[in-house]
């Protein structure tokens, strides 16, 4: 039986550019909620039989071909946009476990693209997902063995007392063997300070199992001076695993342990094929999963982020289907 993914945090209303300028297409996306729906799509996608066996956190390897269940954690209103949200959730084969506010709505956010390279300009201040923790006990749905995974981002749209509640859900999830994996995502214009998000980020990586950082914003926020630097750092705080992307360049894989290393090369792509990459690093994660958590090795994993990654910002939006 494959494992459980719970993804966790906010899905927004995207406002994506068409090929006029003024001209925009409504979607649904976010950080977290892009990993579990390329998890979803993709884990059902043929899979050729891994490399070697890659033991897992909490024991062997899974069978290949089973499709990995996926959900998601959030929060959203009970308005019509809300409810279309969550229609779509459940049409891409996600689980949703979605909270509903009658007060709040979702956030909305708009893509501005500039020879691939994005900017957003946000409207979120009072999103429902920023409450998604308020009243739960515990995670649901996740046993021994299952993965939650959750970002910078998720951590940096709740207040302070908010966010020590998640850590407490993902301390007590750790506590029944649920694997933690984190994507630290660093946006600065979540939090106070810069000081304020590394903090933040690193008190919740001392949770993680499986850490997912980005070398450019750990070389500008916590001023790591290699890839190596990056995952030392976050091995010493306490992860099994850290994958350190590092844009065009290859994907570090550094496990605990004798100093296991290895590089997987990243996919070539033409910059003149490069449309959008706002989801590069959202498609690496969702297709890492959907390999990992149904038998490939570690490395299979992470090279077939970099083949999804490298596809996808070829494509414009957040979601795009291969």
């Amino acid at each position: 039986m494959a494992y459980r993914f719970l993804s966790m945090g906010e899905c927004m209303v995207e406002l994506a550019p068409l090929d006029s300028p003024d001209q925009y297409q409504r979607r649904f996306a976010g950080d977290t909620f892009n990993t579990a729906w390329y998890a979803a799509q993709l884990s059902r996608a043929p899979q050729p039989a891994p490399n070697g066996p890659e033991s897992s956190a909490n024991g062997s390897p899974q069978s290949q071909g089973e499709a990995l269940e996926v959900a998601y954690l959030t929060a959203v209103g009970q308005d019509r946009l809300s409810s279309d949200l969550l229609a779509f959730i459940e049409d891409a084969g996600i689980r949703p476990f979605a909270a509903r506010r009658p007060d709040r709505t979702l956030g909305l956010y708009m893509i501005a693209l500039a020879q691939g390279e994005r900017s957003f300009a946000y409207w979120r201040s009072e999103a429902a997902a920023r409450t998604f923790v308020d009243g739960l006990d515990r995670l649901p749905l996740l046993d021994a063995g299952d993965v939650a995974f959750f970002s910078g981002i998720t951590l940096g749209i709740l207040d302070t007392k908010r966010r020590a509640a998640l850590l407490d859900l993902l301390a007590e999830a750790k506590s029944r063997g649920v694997r933690l994996a984190f994507d630290m995502n660093l946006r600065p214009k979540l939090w106070p300070d810069a000081a304020t998000m590394c903090s933040a980020v690193e008190e919740a990586a001392r949770l993680a199992d499986m850490v997912f950082p980005s070398f450019d914003d750990e070389a500008q926020f916590f001023g790591d001076a290699s890839p190596e630097a990056t995952a030392d750092r976050y091995l010493a705080l306490g992860a099994s695993t850290a994958l350190v992307r590092n844009g065009a360049q290859p994907v570090l894989i550094a496990c605990a342990g004798p100093g296991e290393r290895r590089w997987v090369e990243a996919s070539p792509v033409d910059v003149d094929q490069v449309i959008d990459t706002t989801a590069a690093g959202d498609s690496f994660n969702g297709a890492f999963f959907a390999r990992y958590l149904t038998g490939s090795s570690l490395e299979d994993a992470v090279r077939y982020g970099c083949e999804i990654a490298a596809r996808v910002i070829t494509k414009r939006g957040a979601l795009v289907r291969l």
